[in-house]
């Protein structure tokens, strides 16, 4: 059971067509959320938007690339001009880790990676700050950040290196507009059970249920809900005296 703790708060999601950003859409319009799906994937995002509307929620689709600035000011705009206001936002858009060590290391994907994942973050935090301090009430942003800000994993460079700048850029925000009432934290998953962990181990070529006995001491990999509870936690009331802290979902993994 869901409990109406976001409820009739409007929340962006960003890559919320699939994986951890569908599972956190879908729960915060359980939750009683106006739920901007956020996505550059147009087809995988307006489903996700028909079967909330199909189970009661209230949900929007916005096509966005969160790398390129102008679209994300727009996507911002389209969530206050449908449903007049922000109060919620998870950053949570990311491309799948790199696959080579770092002598190997493909400047192209790092570029790419880094578009997306930290600078298309920061873009996204930059324009809900905006809007949150326009209204002059708060909110609370949540980043998805990653176990590999902590503990990284051989082979992904890039990845690794992004994932710390989202735990940094959290931090920062948070010494900044706390005193105003915006809340910013990060989430940092493990291993999580997602397209994107697919397409990784089967590049790889890694077995599934070995691989999670090595990310996990629970032994094995996160449901993508389990994820999006937590962020549901860090972006309700519940949480109201949480800030500036990253908060690990990893089955124990940083602690083995």
């Amino acid at each position: 059971m869901t409990f109406p703790v976001l409820q009739d708060k409007v929340a962006i999601v960003t890559g919320a067509a699939m994986g951890m950003g569908e599972a956190t859409a879908r729960l915060f319009a359980e939750a009683g959320a106006k739920v901007i799906v956020a996505d550059f994937n147009v087809e995988a995002g307006e489903k996700v938007v028909a079967d909330i509307t199909a189970a009661g929620g209230t949900a929007t689709f916005v096509a966005v690339d969160i790398s390129d600035e102008a679209q994300v000011e727009e996507m911002v705009k389209a969530a206050v001009s449908t449903y007049g206001r922000l109060d919620v936002a998870v950053n949570n858009a990311a491309l799948k880790p790199d696959q080579a060590p770092s002598a190997e290391l493909d400047p192209a994907y790092w570029d790419r990676l880094m578009s997306v994942d930290l600078k298309g973050t920061a873009l996204c935090q930059k324009h809900e700050l905006k809007q949150f301090l326009a209204q002059g009430e708060g909110g609370s942003i949540v980043n998805i950040a990653s176990v590999s800000g902590f503990r990284p994993q051989p082979g992904n460079p890039a990845y690794t290196a992004a994932k710390h700048g989202v735990v940094g850029l959290t931090k920062v925000a948070a010494l900044e507009y706390g005193s105003l009432g915006v809340r910013v934290n990060a989430v940092a998953p493990g291993a999580v059970q997602t397209p994107m962990l697919d397409a990784a181990l089967e590049e790889i070529g890694a077995d599934r249920d070995e691989f999670a006995k090595q990310l996990s001491s629970l032994g094995r990999f996160a449901d993508a809900r389990e994820i999006a509870q937590a962020t549901l936690w860090l972006s309700s009331d519940a949480a109201s005296y949480v800030h500036g802290t990253t908060l690990k979902v990893d089955g124990g993994f940083t602690g083995m």
